[in-house]
């Protein structure tokens, strides 16, 4: 799987790594899907109070990029347009039995007209979609007390992409 990462030292890792534990790898992806107007998608978690990026698991063959654009797509609805092929960040988790990759990307939003198509774990979960500025992303991300393991690790990682996407958004302006 090629993938390429335009600032190597955009990597955070968050967990720690047990060496008494195996771990299942898994890679994903994460998007920040930008509309005209400057707002982001994002997504609020209703079991385990929390928000997340779209993003998720890439499937079978698909390179990561061809993962964001799906994932995005069935998250939000949204079609966007990557900026570029190579992600700007990287994040690594270490949680429960499993070591995750996060490829993450900055999108154009090119039709926001479509409709989510979330799974039946996703509507179980909750999954409220919203767009917002990228500050008030970070406000509502800070605010909330997930009140499950996973939803800290979650808030976490998102919290560091969106810092990132907006420094990289800021130098480019």
């Amino acid at each position: 799987m090629a993938t390429s990462r335009s600032n190597t030292s955009n990597h955070k890792i968050i967990g720690t790594k047990d060496p008494a534990k195996s771990y299942t790898d898994r890679i994903s992806t994460r998007v920040v899907a930008l509309k005209p107007s400057g707002e982001i998608a994002i997504i609020y978690v209703k079991e385990g109070n929390y928000y997340k990026l779209p993003g998720g698991g890439i499937e079978g063959e698909e390179s990561p990029t061809e993962a964001a654009l799906r994932e995005v797509k069935e998250e939000t609805g949204a079609i966007v347009a990557l900026r570029s092929t190579d992600y700007f960040a990287t994040t690594e988790e270490f949680r429960f039995q499993q070591h995750q990759v996060s490829y993450c990307y900055l999108a154009d939003v090119v039709d926001d007209a479509g409709e989510p198509c979330l799974t039946e774990e996703e509507l179980a979960d909750g999954f409220v979609q919203q767009w917002m500025t990228i500050s008030k992303a970070l406000e509502a991300m800070s605010a909330v007390e997930p009140t499950t393991e996973f939803g800290s690790f979650v808030k976490e990682r998102d919290i560091f992409v969106l810092t990132e996407a907006l420094r990289l958004i800021d130098s480019s302006s």
